[in-house]
C-alpha cells in the first residue's frame, strides 16, 4: 500500500531520470581517463577506499537536479552526508564501484532511490559503460530497460551462482576470505564484482542466485534491494538478519533462499 501523498512511479521516472543524467557525465569522465586525461584521486578510510573527483561532481549533479525536481526533499549521499527527513529522502550512491571506474573495469553504476521511513519504494541504478538502465517501483515490478525482471530457480545449493564482496578493513576482509572458502564448496561458484547494488541487480535478473555482503551503507543496497525484491528475491536488509550478522545485506532466489541462509550461517556468516 502507498504511504499518503508518495507516487511510487512518479518517484522512480524521477529517479531515472536523474541517474541517467549523472550516469552520461560519469561516462564522458570514464572515457575521457581511457584518452589519458587525469582524474584527481582521494582515499577514506585507507588506501583502498577510494575516491574521485568524478564521484563528487556526479553526487553535486544528482542533488542539483533532485533540488530542481523535489524541492525540499532531503538528500543522503555517499560523498556530501545528509540525514532522513519526515516524508521522500533520496539515497544515493554517485558512483557505485569506483575501484573498478578507476581501472577501466565496466561494472560501475550510479544509483538513486526514494525511501520514505527509511523503506526504498522507487529507485534507479545506471550503467555509464553500457547504457543499462535497472529500475523499480515498490509494488510494481522490476525492470532492466523496460523488460520485467524475475529472479532464477536453481534446483540445490550446489548449482548456486553466490554473489559477494570484501570489507576495506584488513582485519574483515580476513574474516570474510574464511567466510567465503567455507561457502565455496558448497554452492556452484562464488563472484565478487565489486559494486553491490549491480550486484543486487544481477539477482534480479537471474545472472546471480543470491548476493550476501556485510558492512553495506543504504546507499549501497537502497535501489539495488529494491529492485532485487520486485524481480522475487527474498531479501534481508542489516539490522534484520541476526544469523547472518548485524550489517549483513542478503538477496537469493526464493527456491534456495532459506537452504542457503542456513549454510551462510554454518559457515560463520555472523562472525564476519
Amino acid at each position: 500500500m502507498s504511504d499518503v501523498g508518495v507516487d511510487e512511479s512518479l518517484l522512480k521516472s524521477v529517479a531515472v531520470q536523474v541517474a541517467t543524467e549523472a550516469s552520461a557525465l560519469v561516462r564522458e569522465a570514464w572515457e575521457g581517463m581511457a584518452s589519458g586525461r587525469a582524474v584527481a584521486v582521494g582515499t577514506k578510510s585507507g588506501a583502498t577506499d577510494v575516491v574521485t573527483a568524478v564521484d563528487h561532481e556526479s553526487e553535486r549533479l544528482v542533488r542539483s537536479r533532485l533540488a530542481a525536481l523535489r524541492p525540499g526533499e532531503p538528500v543522503l549521499g555517499e560523498e556530501g552526508g545528509g540525514a532522513a527527513g519526515a516524508g521522500v529522502t533520496w539515497v544515493v550512491d554517485p558512483i557505485d564501484g569506483t575501484v573498478n571506474f578507476l581501472y577501466g573495469l565496466p561494472w560501475f553504476a550510479v544509483s538513486v532511490a526514494a525511501q520514505v521511513g527509511g523503506v526504498s519504494v522507487a529507485g534507479a541504478v545506471v550503467e555509464p559503460a553500457s547504457g543499462r538502465v535497472w529500475s523499480a517501483a515498490r509494488g510494481q515490478g522490476a525492470f532492466l530497460d523496460g523488460r520485467r525482471l524475475a529472479v532464477s530457480a536453481p534446483s540445490a545449493l550446489e548449482v548456486t551462482l553466490v554473489g559477494t564482496g570484501f570489507a576495506y578493513s584488513l582485519s574483515r576482509r580476513t574474516r570474510q576470505s574464511k567466510f567465503a572458502a567455507s561457502l565455496l564448496g558448497q554452492v556452484r561458484d562464488i563472484r565478487r564484482n565489486g559494486a553491490a547494488s549491480l550486484d543486487l541487480c544481477a539477482v534480479a535478473a537471474g545472472w546471480l542466485d543470491a548476493y550476501v555482503e556485510h558492512g553495506l551503507n543504504p546507499w549501497d543496497w537502497a535501489a539495488g534491494a529494491l529492485i532485487a525484491a520486485e524481480a522475487g528475491a527474498e531479501v534481508s536488509l542489516p539490522g534484520s538478519a541476526a544469523d547472518l550478522g548485524a550489517d549483513a545485506t542478503y538477496a537469493a532466489a526464493p527456491a534456495i533462499a532459506g537452504p542457503l541462509r542456513k549454510v551462510l550461517a554454518d559457515c560463520g556468516a555472523a562472525e564476519v
